[in-house]
């Protein structure tokens, strides 16, 4: 982890646009793709329905994350719901906001590689040997991808769309455990600390609608007003007239939305 910040901080002294544009693509693709489409709103809360072919290509795109397999980020994220700033979740800011963000990465007993204990926790992935293999080998499509970038643009292609792309990414998925569990705005009474964050919504493709979300985690849509930018739920729009995906879930919220309580 320090190295890849290191790293990361190194990118800067070998700007050029082309490597900015890789990065802003590949994190689109990782973050966008992999994790809000991907590990969050299909693989863990099954909220719309895609091909077996995308469905693996969005798992795919989400170990391009540093973020750990399919299986392993499921298991968590559906523990996160369970017990959401409770005793067992692994990442609440009542066990202090820096241990949200990152010290239950670094410190905590996470089980990244136990491929085996997180069938336990996410059995439908469990019984698919790809997800399985992914789990075990998810760092294999990152590394490949690193290569690929040294070939085509030589090691500040490699800075920018593996180590400054990878970081960048990761804090703006952990501000969605830390941030969005402090500070922001509440529509809904859950039993868990989730709150609204408009910036974390605009780093994350519309994960930061937290409190929305843990009020009605099945629904594909997170951003549950006009005015709460939603980058993931457009894309799904996106691919549901095409095709591609179908059966969206949506939160339907039968009268208007109670007026928002700052925190």
């Amino acid at each position: 982890m320090i190295a890849f910040h290191a790293l990361a901080i190194a990118a800067f002294w070998s700007f050029s646009w082309t490597n900015l544009a890789v990065a802003i693509a590949l994190h689109w693709l990782a973050v966008g793709f992999g994790i809000s489409l991907g590990y969050h709103r299909l693989h863990t809360h099954r909220g719309f329905k895609t091909s077996k072919a995308f469905e693996y290509f969005l798992a795919v795109c989400g170990t391009l994350t540093l973020e750990g397999g399919p299986m392993f980020w499921v298991a968590t994220h559906r523990q996160h719901h369970q017990l959401s700033d409770h005793e067992g979740d692994p990442h609440s800011p009542r066990e202090g906001g820096f241990w949200a963000h990152i010290g239950w990465i670094l410190f905590g007993d996470t089980h990244h590689n136990n491929t085996e204990l997180m069938g336990k926790y996410a059995p439908d992935l469990g019984r698919d040997g790809f997800y399985r293999w992914l789990n075990t080998y998810h760092y294999v499509p990152l590394t490949t991808l690193g290569f690929v970038l040294l070939a085509i643009g030589g090691w500040s292609m490699v800075l920018w769309g593996i180590f400054l792309r990878v970081v960048f990414g990761l804090h703006a998925n952990w501000l969605v455990n830390s941030a969005t569990h402090m500070w922001g705005s509440r529509r809904f009474e859950t039993r868990d600390d989730s709150r609204n964050s408009w910036w974390v919504a605009l780093l994350t493709f519309g994960e930061g609608w937290h409190n929305n979300h843990h009020a009605h985690p099945v629904s594909a849509r997170h951003g549950l007003a006009w005015y709460e930018f939603d980058i993931s739920w457009i894309t799904l729009k996106l691919f549901d007239a095409i095709g591609l995906v179908w059966d969206l879930k949506v939160a339907k919220i039968r009268q208007p939305l109670p007026v928002e309580e700052a925190a």
